[in-house]
């Protein structure tokens, strides 16, 4: 769903008058309208470990450094070397001194470190994007700002999310005579969102019953 539509849904709900484009939003409430669409998109993807974001990127380390920019745009899942999984440690101090031993990795800044290796090697990593946002040409950013960009929340899901939840934050009051049903249909949607967006079904939320 692109952007226009999001803003014209919300503008819907609040009783506002739809637009065209962007230059219309001239109002305070416009203007918080597209901001908090940005905010939720954003708090959304970056709240959760989505398959939707997964991305694959891989990297050259030179023979004999440590240490190379870490122009991973997310957070990292899975790292290998040459097919091996290495493992994040905390500890970057035998990292610095160069004295590290066996399969890890760790960062500094913005530096990726790993043990010294006497070949060049390719590192191959799993990582959920930071962005969150989809232009018509299919390159991805993190900010809503053409009227055509898509969230890279899935459809059908990205209409309730944004839209109820952004009524529901630029409104912010329980006594709202619609606050309740925009509060259903967030949590709704964002319950589907996590029960039926995984590839796997091994990997879907189960609910746990205990008895005393």
């Amino acid at each position: 769903m692109k952007f226009l539509e999001l803003i014209n849904k919300c503008l819907l709900e609040l009783n506002y008058k739809t637009v065209n484009s962007l230059s219309e939003l001239v109002k305070n409430d416009h203007k918080r309208i597209l901001n908090i669409l940005n905010i939720i998109n954003k708090e959304v993807c970056q709240s959760g470990k989505w398959d939707f974001l997964l991305r694959r990127a891989k990297f050259i380390l030179p023979p004999n450094t440590t240490e190379i920019d870490n122009n991973v745009n997310g957070r990292i899942l899975y790292l290998f070397i040459d097919g091996k999984r290495y493992r994040f440690s905390e500890n970057i101090e035998k990292f610095m001194e160069g004295s590290q031993n066996g399969d890890y990795y760790s960062s500094f800044h913005d530096k990726l470190l790993f043990p010294k290796f006497d070949k060049e090697k390719v590192i191959d990593v799993i990582y959920y994007s930071n962005n969150c946002v989809q232009e018509e040409n299919g390159n991805e950013k993190t900010d809503f700002e053409d009227i055509k960009d898509c969230s890279l929340i899935p459809m059908p899901f990205v209409e309730q999310i944004l839209v109820y939840g952004t009524c529901l934050r630029l409104k912010g009051n329980p006594q709202h005579f619609k606050f309740s049903y925009w509060m259903s249909m967030y949590k709704e949607a964002l319950a589907n969102l996590k029960s039926k967006t995984s590839v796997s079904v091994d990997n879907a939320p189960k609910v746990r019953l205990f008895r005393d």
